[in-house]
């Protein structure tokens, strides 16, 4: 019994190690013909994108996402209530609308503001570069949201909802169009420290793995591709294709599974990446003028500057959706990971934050211009909410999720434009109010995409971004 088994036993290894050799030409030949792709699509359709119902304007999207959250009535929507007003009883202030406790009375801004472009847009001293670029932009002053913590606050804004396991907005991108280069991924975030929340916030949710963001940490862009030293490009692609044929052989008998799919994918995807990558996020192929005029030069502005960079250079290649989360070290208040969080002094924390942000976006947005981009490039710039009109401690704003702005640019966006309101003081928004579903919506038609079509059956049901909500908020589009 003992000699039969091991006979049949060698006879099964010899045989299937035959086919195993057949298997991996076969695949090579498959995988040069494009053969093999279409046959993993067909298996799994869920692999595959619904592209665009409509004629897209924007045809990717740069979302500036500024953690921690700016003040609105410090920044961009000017309130010369709370400049009279300082220091007087707040009427209908909550002392709990934030994540601590404010005190009811007014706090003024502690900077200066002035009208710019033709659209007469005021703008706060703090952005003496962005403000430049009112006469493209759209301003969206009646921004509300559920949440007044960081970490559901940034998951409702990525993925419309305040809890994990919801797919966020570039993945639902990304599902709905694809990449324009199979090189390069069609998600990218771009980050220093890492934000409140961590990867969840940008996170695929149910969606396949295969729309899951390419996460970017700005002080190593491309450490995390090298090839192990001693290995050649042949020798990783050998593995790769018998890696493949392993992965196929075992999936195919099971419809080829999604997360497999999507697992193998990623793995082909990050050896494309190997050449195409560090060439597309290789800032210092830049001119010494381009790194100067992004404030590449300066310690302040260098990381948000570098990132800039990436991202206009990321997008020219092709690249759908990039997500950059800016900002430094705070001052006043702030911290690594929120910068914008300005507790204790708003007036110190915004200006180090500013700082660090202003001349790189507002390089961003001209260069983007003088190459012909910004047309078919929406550029989306906000926080996770807004800032108490009332003072916590003294000088600082706790957080506040009834009132934020955001602005639009590029893409389809009528320049120029405002829409909606808060109220005198900042407090709340009461007119034409905005919703993160709302704000989704119109993102998703810029894209050519309906939000309502955009679906994917997860646990029997058809799942959207929006989910039962958002409006397309028309008045700010040409």
């Amino acid at each position: 019994m003992s000699d039969l088994h091991f006979y049949n036993s060698r006879r099964t290894f010899l045989q299937k190690a035959g086919l195993g050799c057949g298997s991996l030409a076969l695949t090579k030949l498959l995988t040069e013909e494009g053969l093999l792709a279409q046959t993993a699509a067909r298996a799994d359709s869920s692999m595959q994108v619904p592209g665009p119902h409509f004629a897209p304007r924007a045809k990717s999207v740069i979302w500036l996402f500024m953690p921690g959250s700016p003040s609105q009535v410090d920044t961009f929507d000017y309130k010369p209530e709370l400049q009279k007003r300082n220091g007087e009883k707040l009427e209908g202030a909550d002392p709990k609308t934030g994540f601590f406790t404010t005190n009811g009375k007014i706090l003024g801004s502690p900077f200066s503001w002035k009208q710019y472009g033709e659209s007469g847009t005021w703008v706060s001293e703090i952005f003496p570069n962005i403000s430049k670029h009112v006469d493209d932009m759209a301003f969206l002053y009646s921004c509300f949201s559920q949440s007044n913590n960081h970490t559901p606050a940034m998951l409702e804004m990525n993925s419309g909802m305040f809890l994990q396991g919801r797919p966020c907005m570039g993945s639902w991108v990304t599902y709905g169009l694809g990449s324009e280069n199979q090189n390069l991924p069609g998600f990218v975030v771009l980050h220093g420290a890492m934000p409140r929340g961590g990867k969840p916030i940008w996170a695929p949710g149910f969606l396949p793995k295969k729309f899951q963001p390419t996460a970017i940490n700005g002080n190593n862009p491309i450490g995390n591709l090298a090839r192990r030293k001693n290995m050649t490009a042949q020798h990783q692609q050998a593995q790769l294709d018998i890696l493949r044929a392993m992965n196929r052989a075992h999936g195919e008998p099971r419809a080829l599974e999604r997360d497999l799919a999507a697992r193998i994918e990623s793995f082909e995807l990050a050896y494309r990446m190997q050449t195409a990558a560090p060439e597309a996020m290789d800032v210092d192929q830049e001119s010494k003028a381009t790194h100067q005029a992004y404030g590449v030069d300066q310690k302040e502005t260098q990381l948000v500057g570098r990132q800039c960079i990436t991202a206009r250079r990321l997008v020219e290649r092709g690249v759908r959706f990039v997500q950059l989360y800016a900002g430094t070290n705070g001052g006043g208040g702030g911290v690594a990971d929120v910068p914008w969080d300005g507790h204790n002094d708003i007036g110190a924390n915004h200006r180090i934050a500013a700082k660090s942000v202003d001349q790189p976006i507002g390089a961003l947005l001209a260069d983007l211009k003088a190459r012909g981009m910004l047309d078919d490039t929406l550029v989306v710039w906000g926080g996770e909410f807004g800032r108490t009109s009332d003072a916590q401690d003294g000088k600082g704003r706790d957080h506040n999720p009834n009132a934020f702005t955001m602005w639009m640019a590029g893409g389809g966006i009528k320049g120029g434009s405002h829409y909606g309101a808060s109220d005198e003081f900042g407090y709340k928004a009461v007119e034409n109010r905005v919703s993160v579903n709302d704000l989704h919506a119109t993102i998703l038609q810029l894209l050519g995409i309906d939000h309502e079509q955009l679906t994917y059956r997860f646990n029997g049901r058809d799942f959207r971004l929006t989910d039962v909500a958002g409006k397309v908020i028309n008045e700010i589009l040409l």
